[in-house]
């Protein structure tokens, strides 16, 4: 399983550890990600992700799944979240 958010397509980034003596040595900064679950109130089903806890706060700001996966762009979202994402404007419109 990758490293990455669903919701927010946050991937892990490299950088250095920098010691007193300012030798460097490569490090890998990986997102918070946790698995979450969350309900569809238009599709009516429930989805099992893998989230950024910075995605868990977007989801709370925008008052429920739904609204956040119409208002979010696409090229943030997994493949199986853009698929979703099609039928919920097709069913919202």
């Amino acid at each position: 399983m990758s490293k990455k958010c669903e919701l927010t397509g946050k991937i892990p980034l490299k950088g250095h550890n920098v010691s007193h003596a300012n030798n460097k040595t490569k490090r890998r900064f990986i997102p918070n990600l946790k698995k979450v679950k969350f309900k569809s109130e238009l599709l009516n089903r429930s989805l099992r992700l893998t989230v950024s806890n910075a995605g868990v706060r977007s989801v709370d700001k925008k008052g429920s799944f739904d609204q956040f996966l119409i208002s979010a762009k696409s090229r943030d979202l997994s493949i199986r979240l853009k698929k979703l994402k099609k039928s919920l404007v097709s069913k919202s419109a």
